[in-house]
C-alpha cells in the first residue's frame, strides 16, 4: 500500500513538472512571439532630438511593419560596458545601436556587434564616400553610415565688420584676427578648445594634421609645428578657451564673449534660429601650412551580436539611411546628412550653414579606430597642458607623450 502510494506520488510530481515545463515553454514561446513585435533601439540623444525621433521618425516605420519601437538612452561611453554585460549573460536585449564613431574599436574587438558585410549593398549610392571606411575593420563592415558631423567656424559678422576684418582662411590670418581683437578690446575673442577633454583633442587633431603631422605619433615635425603655432597664438586667445566644450561655444557666441570659434553645426539652430543672433555666420574654417583638415565626427549604426529582433533591426537600419529620414533629421535638427541628396527641404536661413558643412566635409578625416584611443586622448591633452599652460619644452614634452602612446599601442598588441 505504501509502495503504491509512493509510486502514485512520484508520477503525480513528474506530471506536475511536465505540465509546468510545458507551461513555461508556452510562456517562453509567447514571450518570444511578443518580442518580435518590439524593436529595442539604443541612442545617445538630447531631449529635443528624442522628440523628433518619437514624433517624426519612428511612427512611419512602426505603422509599416506593425511593431513598437522601444527607445533607450545610452551614452556612447556606456555602450561597450552595457552590451558586454548582456552578451556575457547570454541575455542580449538591444536590437540596434547608434554609436559615436570614436568608440567603435572596443565593440569590434570584444565581439559585441554583428558583421554587416553582407548588407553592404544597402548603403545608398548617394552616401558621402568617406563615411564608409569609418565602419570597416580588417576589410569587414561592422557599422553603417548614419550621421556625419564636422565642426565649422562660427563668427560674429558685426564685430568683424566693425574692425575691418575678414574671417581667417589660414594660420597667419587667424593670428592677425586674434591679435586685432585683443588689441581693440583688451581681451581675446578667438576660441580654440582647451578643456583638456575630447573637445580639445579634436582641435589639436585639426591643428596637427593641418601641419602635416599625425596626432597618434605626436612627436613628428607636424606635431611640433602645430604646438609651436598654438604657443604663439595663445596670448591672444579668449579666456573662454579652457571652458570650451561641444556646448559652451553657443553661450560664448550668444553673449558675445567670443567672436570666432569652431563648433558643431547644431550651433546654427541654437544660436541663430532659436536665439535670433542672425549676425552669427559660418564658413568651413582655416587651413594650416600643409592642408585644411577637420575631424570627421558623428555616429554610425550597429547591430549587437545576438540581437533578438535582428531581421527587423536590419530593416530599420535601411530606413535610417533613407532619403526620407535623412531629410527630416537635417531640416528638423540641423544634422548634416550622410546623403548628398537630402538637403532639398532645408530652409533658406539654414542653407549658408549647410554650405559651410559641405565644404568642411571635403576636408574631413576620420579619427583612427584604435583600441588604445583613450591613451591617445590622454597623451594629446597631457601635451597641451604641459606645453601651453605650464610652458614646458615642446620637443621634450612631445617625446614623453609619444612614448606613452607607443607603450599603449604595444600593450594593445598593435
Amino acid at each position: 500500500m505504501k509502495k503504491g502510494y509512493l509510486r502514485f506520488f512520484a508520477m503525480a510530481l513528474m506530471l506536475a513538472i511536465i505540465i509546468a515545463a510545458a507551461g513555461c515553454g508556452g510562456n517562453t514561446e509567447q514571450a518570444q512571439e511578443t518580442r518580435k513585435n518590439v524593436l529595442k533601439v539604443s541612442m545617445g540623444l538630447a531631449e529635443e532630438e528624442w522628440k523628433v525621433m518619437k514624433e517624426d521618425i519612428f511612427p512611419a516605420f512602426e505603422e509599416k511593419y506593425g511593431i513598437k519601437i522601444e527607445p533607450y538612452q545610452m551614452e556612447a561611453g556606456d555602450t561597450v560596458k552595457k552590451l558586454e554585460a548582456m552578451h556575457q549573460a547570454g541575455a542580449m536585449d538591444i536590437d540596434l545601436i547608434t554609436q559615436d564613431n570614436m568608440q567603435l574599436a572596443p565593440l569590434v574587438d570584444k565581439g559585441l556587434v554583428e558583421d554587416l558585410s553582407s548588407y553592404r549593398d544597402m548603403i545608398p549610392k548617394e552616401v558621402i564616400p568617406a563615411l564608409i571606411p569609418v565602419g570597416e575593420f580588417d576589410g569587414k563592415l561592422y557599422f553603417m553610415p548614419y550621421r556625419p558631423n564636422v565642426e565649422i567656424a562660427f563668427y560674429n559678422e558685426k564685430k568683424f565688420d566693425e574692425y575691418g576684418l575678414k574671417p581667417p582662411t589660414n594660420w597667419d590670418e587667424l593670428l592677425e584676427v586674434a591679435k586685432t581683437f585683443k588689441e581693440k578690446e583688451g581681451v581675446g575673442r578667438v576660441v580654440i578648445k582647451q578643456n583638456l577633454g575630447p573637445d580639445s583633442t579634436i582641435h589639436m587633431f585639426d591643428l596637427i594634421r593641418s601641419a602635416g603631422g599625425d596626432p597618434t605619433v605626436l612627436n613628428d615635425e607636424g606635431s611640433v609645428r602645430a604646438f609651436t603655432f598654438l604657443k604663439e597664438l595663445q596670448p591672444y586667445l579668449s579666456p573662454e578657451c579652457k571652458k570650451a566644450d561641444w556646448n559652451t561655444p553657443n553661450q560664448f557666441l550668444a553673449t558675445e564673449s567670443a567672436y570666432l570659434v569652431q563648433n558643431w553645426p547644431f550651433t546654427s539652430v541654437v544660436v541663430v534660429r532659436d536665439g535670433g543672433k542672425k549676425e552669427i555666420k559660418a564658413y568651413n574654417g582655416w587651413r594650416g601650412p600643409v592642408k585644411e583638415s577637420h575631424v570627421l565626427g558623428g555616429e554610425v549604426i550597429g547591430i549587437p551580436k545576438g540581437a533578438p529582433n535582428k531581421d527587423m533591426a536590419v530593416k530599420f537600419m535601411e530606413y535610417l539611411m533613407s532619403k526620407e529620414v535623412q531629410e527630416k533629421l537635417t531640416s528638423k535638427l540641423g544634422w548634416p546628412s550622410m546623403r548628398t541628396d537630402a538637403y532639398g527641404k532645408v530652409e533658406d536661413w539654414q542653407k549658408p550653414y549647410f554650405d559651410a558643412v559641405s565644404e568642411a566635409l571635403k576636408h574631413a578625416e576620420p579619427r583612427p579606430n584604435l583600441t588604445y584611443w583613450a591613451d591617445v586622448d590622454k597623451a594629446v591633452n597631457g601635451a597641451l597642458r604641459e606645453i601651453i599652460f605650464e610652458g614646458k619644452d615642446i620637443r621634450a614634452t612631445l617625446d614623453k607623450y609619444h612614448n606613452m602612446i607607443e607603450q599603449a599601442k604595444k600593450a594593445a598588441g598593435n
